[in-house]
């Protein structure tokens, strides 16, 4: 096998493309803050606003409505802070936030804060097997609890086992009774359609380093008849709701980065759902056992992000075939958090119905615009050999004889 490392965890971040990269290299040698007044100021402000526009015309939002964050943890954070605190002033009974068990940690820990601190109630809609929403059962808490729901937010796209999710049916139904919807659209974001003007969302979430952008910039796009109370102060920069020094450098990679991903979006889904389906029908006929978590979308339909495979292999722990994949020169991810040495469940499994066993037992391969068919090739050598070795070293203890992280003592 070539010695060349293979990377597949473009989800986490994906290499930035070479007009990003152009043009943030032009940038970083120019001097100015885009809210001085003087010459050098006004042309990084003409430079931000052009990576604005360029943005929301990828989004399918006005150039107004985007507000340019730190990356997608802060967008989540400002959006669900922002319209709890909200809509608590204007009503304090509603404290209610509807939520899936599948969310990314920037979504759920940003509600359990509000749980814990600001007297805010969670509320579960379920998903089902694939980790798609069930969109009638969350219709019907909507119907149940109108009154009293602050929020709801859903994610675009799993950034685990890559569902598409229901985001502008739900959207429409709770903009229904007045209820705003804050949708995680990191990962879908120039993946899959993501019209946040047609999509009926209060608030999205989108970040530059998934898309061939540099690390270090988001957005929130915010619909201009939202009122979000903000979560830092100062000058009162991006319309009052994100204080702070824009950097244009960062912006206008973000820009050109959204541009070229949207420019190139079905070409690429395409190709991508191709190397997919390939790596799919592959790790089929060489371990049978492996199961492939979240729906099947032979042909790309748009059920499943086109570069996303979430496998599990029975028998091993994630992470120690993470590692065995590592030495034979694959990256990938598990699904799996891992706190001080002791192998945890991944939380979106769980939601699907799987076991706490299974759902360590994962592995995540992602796609990216640079991933070629050679990178497949590569994948689908190594991996028979990274399992069986795996598989070999067997599972970590059950829960109940798991030493507790720190203490010492089992549990």
């Amino acid at each position: 096998m070539n010695n060349t490392p293979v990377y597949l965890d473009h989800a986490a971040t994906t290499d930035i493309n070479r007009a990003a990269l152009a043009v943030l290299s032009e940038q970083m040698t120019r001097t100015g803050n885009p809210s001085s007044l003087h010459g050098a100021g006004r042309q990084a402000n003409r430079v931000v606003d052009d990576a604005r526009g360029q943005i929301a015309r990828a989004a399918g939002a006005h150039p107004s409505e985007v507000v340019f964050t730190s990356g997608g943890t802060e967008s989540d954070n400002l959006a669900l802070k922002g319209l709890y605190w909200n809509r608590r002033a204007a009503n304090p009974q509603t404290r209610l936030i509807l939520l899936s068990g599948m969310e990314h940690h920037a979504v759920l820990d940003t509600a359990e804060w509000l749980q814990a601190h600001e007297g805010a109630e969670l509320c579960w809609m379920p998903v089902d097997a694939d980790g798609v929403l069930d969109l009638h059962s969350a219709m019907a808490l909507i119907d149940e609890h109108a009154e009293r729901i602050a929020l709801v937010t859903l994610m675009w796209a799993n950034n685990e086992v890559g569902s598409v999710q229901p985001v502008p049916a739900l959207a429409e139904y709770a903009a229904g009774y007045g209820i705003p919807l804050h949708t995680d659209a990191v990962q879908a974001f120039t993946s899959v359609p993501t019209d946040f003007a047609t999509s009926q969302a209060a608030t999205m979430a989108i970040s530059a380093h998934k898309i061939g952008g540099p690390v270090g910039i988001g957005a929130l796009l915010v619909r201009r008849d939202i009122v979000l109370t903000p979560v830092q102060h100062g000058g009162g920069h991006e319309r009052k709701l994100r204080s702070g020094t824009l950097n244009a450098a960062l912006a206008a990679g973000f820009g050109i980065a959204a541009q070229e991903a949207s420019g190139h979006r079905e070409a690429e889904s395409s190709r991508l759902g191709a190397l997919r389906d390939r790596a799919v029908a592959a790790i089929a006929e060489l371990i049978p056992e492996a199961v492939l978590n979240g729906p099947a979308d032979p042909g790309g339909t748009g059920k499943r992000l086109p570069g996303n495979l979430h496998y599990t292999f029975p028998g091993c722990e994630g992470d120690s075939l993470l590692f065995v994949l590592d030495m034979l020169g694959i990256h990938s991810s598990t699904g799996s958090a891992c706190t001080a040495g002791v192998p945890q469940p991944s939380h979106v499994l769980l939601a699907m119905g799987r076991d706490a066993r299974t759902a360590r037992s994962v592995q995540r391969f992602t796609f990216g615009h640079s991933t070629s068919d050679a990178d497949v090739d590569k994948l689908l050598e190594a991996l028979p050999e990274a399992y069986a070795r795996a598989k070999k070293a067997g599972m970590a203890a059950d829960e109940s004889s798991i030493r507790t992280a720190g203490t010492g003592f089992t549990r």
